[in-house]
């Protein structure tokens, strides 16, 4: 465009020697817009994620590095499914769970070991080489006795690649359920083999000469190679740590340029040279468009786990486009803004070049060293020579002055994903005091099950019937909220609300919540916490630290469970809050017994967790009656009565006689121990006539004793009410 536009004007005003200035000057303005890119080797890939495509290289690894890798061979989803029965009268759900089998190749080069791996940017397998989902993983690391995997042999037989020389992974039956039942997008951390924190020349080019070679490459600490040509990777490197490269009776040679050497020749004088050789040194020197300055270098950030990091280098920014220079390597941020510092500084010194003629070669100086020439001052790299027939023509770049000392630079905020190491299970099952919205025939026995960080990821629940385990299902991911008693809890009537009272617990972990609520919550059921045998309700929860809790305004022996209040609670004692995140177990296989146990299983647990059942029979324990009574008759007779009390309806709402919930009333009252009574009477209604004739017979064949009260339920009896001291 500004070619036409130029030699248009040009002609108009100079006529043809015009027209042709004016395209010349167009053709140089055309090429510096529209001069296609150029090449610049290797690009960084955006943490890219797994694929599976033919054709795609397998690149080579070096250092540490952070790929994405190629899934090589994948079996179909596996589909599983279980019945869980609903909560609080829900009818039942058959749940689908899927996992997958598949291997996924790392890097065509070995590799020293297998780091982190991230799926949809979550950690699958932490530092501590632990997965956070159900599943193995076996890692091949690409040598070439590698033997088969097992799961592929299986299922290709006699066919069965060993992919050997190629390092990869295996998963096995990688549970899918928190990637939405897909394979997720996979990234995985690997340290080469030979090196995991540096890399050098003779692990990227095995053929050059073994000594300069060896030399590790400035900074980087990772590099990935994806194939093609060698030189379009050496020149990628190139572009941020100059390399010499130089083909001789030794073989090739590739190592980076080291102006820091100590036994650098200075040059002789040149030989002199008539005018027109002058004119042509000074005409080669002016040529040619100067460089532009790379302000920016993309990398791989160590510090941010592998992500794709910009470093610039220090200096005013000059206007227009800057050039970015992409190089596949891991760096820390400190190392990648030297790179780039030490980059623009060189840009600014490359388009000074000379031409130096002598008359014999120092066999010290190849192309490629470093020289100096007299009575100049600086640093001159040697590019090429040619012999000619009046000497040897030297071609010299001037070198740039050393740079100003290492500047500290800061990586960028990273938010990485919590790395926590999957705990073991916590578990207890124990009988609950019935509701009234359940029914009261069947046991309200559940699971509570927690862990000490969010990293768990539920387990498995059993029946323990003998030496067979019978499944009940799952936990599932949400954690019940656990603890044991730091101190202990005095004994209580449990007839009043205490707002004074106090009780220190301990929870299972540091991040679990307890919460606040208030009198009308206390009334609807809110806060409910079993310790041991105990239902207690709490008003205020006040962190101390640590998973420590303060829970205080107390109403003690909720639910029926006075006489267990009325007895204490020694340090230790487990806690258990009465939420959703508890699992209801069905009593078929959990009968409401002190010799059923249950185990569970989950990812982190080294042993199967088997803990007996707490509190067996309570939720259909019949409640204690209350409010005895006593009036005497002219005849001497006593008069005993009581209240009666149901299961589930333990908050007696508008004060009237509750639903009897048993098939029939009746109670049984005894005289002396309550295990072993002196004398029983049994009744269907809530009273009791003790003659005076009775009375003298019992004292005189028993002597002194407690008269009490035990309402006759349909599964079991309920504690005592005392009714009268006979004496």
């Amino acid at each position: 465009m500004a070619t036409i536009i130029l030699t248009a004007v040009g002609s108009a005003i100079g006529g043809p020697i015009g027209g042709s200035i004016g395209a010349f000057i167009g053709q140089q303005i055309d090429q510096r817009i529209f001069a296609p890119p150029g090449r610049e080797g290797p690009r960084l890939r955006d943490l890219a994620i797994s694929t599976s495509s033919y054709g795609q290289p397998i690149p080579r690894q070096f250092g540490k590095m952070r790929v994405a890798g190629s899934i090589i061979w994948s079996t179909d989803l596996i589909e599983s499914k279980r019945k869980e029965k609903g909560r609080k009268g829900q009818p039942s759900t058959t749940v689908y769970s899927y996992s997958a089998s598949f291997a996924v190749a790392l890097s065509s080069t070995p590799i020293s070991r297998l780091g982190r791996i991230w799926a949809d940017g979550n950690l699958l397998r932490g530092a501590q080489e632990d997965l956070k989902v159900g599943g193995d993983l076996r890692v091949y690391r690409g040598f070439g006795d590698d033997p088969v995997d097992p799961l592929i042999a299986a299922a290709k037989g006699a066919a069965a690649p060993a992919f050997r020389d190629c390092a990869y992974v295996v998963f096995e039956n990688l549970e899918l359920g928190d990637y939405g039942n897909r394979i997720p997008a996979l990234s995985f951390e690997i340290f080469a083999d030979g090196g995991e924190d540096s890399v050098s020349l003779a692990q990227l080019v095995p053929a050059a000469a073994p000594i300069a070679a060896a030399v590790p490459l400035a900074h980087a600490r990772g590099f990935a190679d994806e194939g093609g040509a060698l030189a379009s990777t050496l020149s990628a490197i190139d572009q941020v740590i100059p390399l010499v490269a130089m083909s001789g009776s030794e073989g090739l040679t590739v190592a980076p340029r080291d102006p820091a050497v100590s036994d650098i020749v200075t040059l002789p004088v040149q030989l002199a040279a008539d005018a027109n050789a002058k004119d042509e040194a000074r005409q080669k020197q002016r040529a040619g468009i100067p460089a532009r300055s790379p302000a920016a270098l993309r990398y791989y950030d160590e510090e941010r786990d592998y992500q794709t990091g910009v470093q610039r280098a220090s200096g005013t920014r000059q206007a227009g486009r800057e050039l970015m220079i992409d190089l596949p390597a891991t760096l820390t941020a400190s190392g990648a803004r030297q790179l780039a510092n030490d980059s623009a500084n060189r840009a600014r010194w490359q388009h000074e070049t000379v031409s130096w003629r002598i008359a014999e070669l120092d066999p010290r100086i190849t192309p490629g060293s470093i020289v100096r020439l007299p009575d100049t001052p600086g640093l001159w790299l040697l590019r090429s020579w040619e012999w000619m027939d009046r000497g040897i023509a030297l071609e010299l770049e001037r070198l740039a002055p050393a740079s100003a000392g290492a500047r500290a630079s800061d990586p960028g905020e990273n938010l990485p994903p919590r790395d926590l190491p999957i705990p073991p299970t916590r578990l207890i099952v124990v009988e609950l005091p019935s509701e009234g919205s359940a029914n009261a025939a069947t046991p309200q026995i559940v699971a509570a099950a927690s862990a000490a960080n969010s990293a768990w990821r539920g387990a498995a629940l059993f029946a323990v019937q003998g030496s067979a385990l019978v499944d009940l299902g799952t936990t599932g991911t949400a954690r019940a909220v656990l603890g044991t008693l730091a101190e202990p809890l005095a004994p209580s009537a449990g007839l009043l609300f205490e707002p004074q009272a106090s009780v220190v617990i301990d929870l299972v972990a540091e991040d679990l919540d307890l919460s606040d609520t208030d009198i009308a919550g206390l009334a609807n059921g809110a806060n409910r916490l079993l310790i041991g045998g105990e239902l207690v309700q709490f008003l205020r929860a006040d962190p101390l630290g640590g998973g420590r809790w303060r829970l205080s305004g107390l109403l003690r022996g909720r639910g029926g469970t006075e006489p267990v209040a009325m007895e204490g609670h020694p340090v230790l004692t487990p806690a258990v809050l009465i939420d959703d995140a508890l699992v209801p177990l069905d009593p078929q296989f959990v009968p409401p017994l002190a010799s059923s146990r249950v185990a569970a299983i989950g990812t982190g647990d080294a042993e199967t967790v088997i803990v007996p059942l707490a509190n067996p029979g309570l939720s259909r324990r019949p409640l204690c009656p209350v409010h005895p009574r006593l009036s005497l008759d002219a005849d001497g007779a006593s008069r005993f009565a009581w209240t009666r009390r149901a299961r589930g309806q333990w908050r007696w709402e508008d004060g009237v006689d509750v639903p009897l919930i048993e098939e029939r009333e009746a109670y049984r009252v005894g005289y002396g121990p309550v295990d072993a009574p002196l004398a029983v009477w049994e009744r269907d209604t809530p009273s009791f006539i003790l003659f005076a004739a009775e009375r003298s017979a019992v004292l005189s064949a028993h002597g002194p004793g407690l008269l009490w009260v035990r309402q006759i339920g349909t599964f079991d009896l309920s504690p005592p009410l005392l009714l009268a001291s006979i004496v």
